[in-house]
C-alpha cells in the first residue's frame, strides 16, 4: 500500500508523529547540553576541579579539603540556583509574551524585576528584614504591584494595552524603581557595597539556606507555568476565540500573572534583578520549536538555565582570579542580540 492509498487520517498522522520525534530529540539534546554546561560550572573557576574530587566531595567527604570545600558549599548551590532562577525567568518571559501577545516583553522590560528588587531592598534597609523567607514575600508584592501598574498605565486609551505601550509604561516603571532602590541603597554605605553585586544580577555568594528557601516557590511556580502551554495557545488565538472556546480569559490572564509574579519574586530574591535574559532566550526557543506552547515552555525551561549557567561560567573565567557578575556578563551578550531583534521583526513573531 502506498502513502497515497492510506486514509487520510494516517497520511495526517504521519508528519505529527515526525515533528513530536524531532522536537523531543531536539528537547533531548537541550537537557544534555545543560548537564554538561551544569558539570563546567561546578568545575571550571579560580580553582579548577576534577571528576575525582567531585565524586570525593559528595562520596567520602574531608572538611579539610578546600577543594571538596567548594565544591560543596560554593559551587554546587550557585549551579542549582542558577538551573532554577534561569527557568524561572525563561518561564516568565514565554508567559508574558504569550499573555501580552508582546514579542518585546520580559520580566526586565515589563518592570517586573525592578519592582522585586525595589521592595526587597525596601524590606531590608527600611524593615531590617535579614532572612531571604522573609523579604522573598516582598518580592512577590513589588513584582504584582508592578505588573498591574505596568498593563493598567498601557491600558489607558482606546486602542488598550498595546505592545509598544506595554514597553514604554514598563521603561517608565523600571527607571522610577530603580531610581527609588538606588536612593534607599545610598543612605547606607555599607549596605551599598554588600548590595552592589546583587543588584546587577549575580550567582556569587548564593549558597544553599538561599537556595532552600527559595526553592518552594520556584518550584510550585515551575510546575504551573509548564501547565499552562493550552491556555497560551488560547489566548493567542485572540479573546474572542478563546472565549467562544470556553477559555475563562481573566482568569487565566490573572493565573498566569500571579505565577509571573512568584518566579520573578523567587528569582529575585535569589539572585539580584537579571535582564534580558527572559526576552532574549524565549525567542531562540521559538525558533527552535515554533509557536507551540506545549512544546516552547519546555524548550525554555531547559535553555534558558543553560544561558544563564554558561555566562556566569564565562564571567568566571575572563577575569580569573577576579569575577565578572552573571548580569554584566548578561547584558553585554543581550544588548546586541535585543537590538536584532527590534531590527529583523521575523524574530518576534508570537
Amino acid at each position: 500500500m502506498t502513502v497515497l492509498d492510506r486514509p487520510a487520517s494516517a497520511r495526517e498522522a504521519s508528519p505529527r508523529q515526525r515533528s513530536t520525534a524531532t522536537l523531543a530529540t531536539g528537547l533531548v539534546i537541550l537537557i544534555g547540553i545543560l548537564a554538561v554546561i551544569c558539570f563546567l560550572s561546578i568545575t571550571w573557576g579560580s580553582r579548577g576541579v576534577g571528576p575525582t574530587t567531585i565524586w570525593k566531595a559528595f562520596a567520602d567527604y574531608d572538611p579539610d579539603n578546600a577543594a571538596q570545600t567548594v565544591i560543596r558549599e560554593l559551587r554546587v548551590p550557585r549551579t542549582l540556583i542558577g538551573l532554577f532562577a534561569g527557568a524561572a525567568l525563561g518561564l516568565s518571559g514565554v508567559i508574558l509574551q504569550g499573555v501580552t501577545r508582546n514579542p518585546l516583553a520580559d520580566p526586565g522590560i515589563m518592570g517586573i524585576n525592578a519592582g522585586a528588587a525595589a521592595f526587597i531592598v525596601f524590606a531590608i534597609m527600611v524593615l531590617g528584614a535579614q532572612d531571604v523567607s522573609t523579604y522573598v514575600w516582598f518580592a512577590f508584592l513589588g513584582a504584582g504591584l508592578a505588573t498591574v501598574t505596568v498593563y493598567g498605565i498601557a491600558s489607558l486609551g482606546r486602542e488598550g494595552a498595546t505592545p509598544v505601550k506595554l514597553a514604554l509604561a514598563g521603561a517608565a516603571v523600571t527607571a522610577i524603581l530603580t531610581s527609588l532602590t538606588s536612593a534607599i541603597v545610598m543612605t547606607n554605605v555599607e549596605a551599598l557595597d554588600q548590595l552592589r553585586f546583587w543588584q546587577v544580577g549575580s550567582l556569587a555568594g548564593r549558597y544553599f539556606p538561599v537556595f532552600w528557601q527559595t526553592v518552594p516557590f520556584l518550584a510550585v511556580g515551575l510546575l504551573v507555568a509548564l501547565g499552562s502551554g493550552r491556555a497560551l495557545n488560547g489566548l493567542a488565538l485572540g479573546e474572542d476565540l478563546a472565549h467562544a472556546l470556553g477559555q475563562r480569559v481573566r482568569l487565566t490572564r490573572l493565573v498566569l500573572f500571579v505565577t509571573v509574579a512568584v518566579l520573578c519574586g523567587a528569582a529575585t530574591a535569589a539572585c539580584g534583578p537579571i535582564v534580558f535574559i527572559g526576552l532574549i532566550v524565549p525567542h531562540v526557543a521559538r525558533m527552535l520549536c515554533g509557536p507551540d506552547h506545549r512544546w516552547l515552555l519546555p524548550y525554555a525551561l531547559v535553555l534558558t538555565p543553560s544561558v544563564l549557567l554558561a555566562a556566569d561560567v564565562i564571567g568566571r573565567l575572563v577575569v580569573s582570579p577576579g569575577e565578572l557578575q552573571v548580569g554584566v556578563v548578561l547584558g553585554l551578550l543581550g544588548a546586541p542580540a535585543f537590538i536584532a531583534l527590534v531590527r529583523y521583526r521575523s524574530l518576534t513573531e508570537v
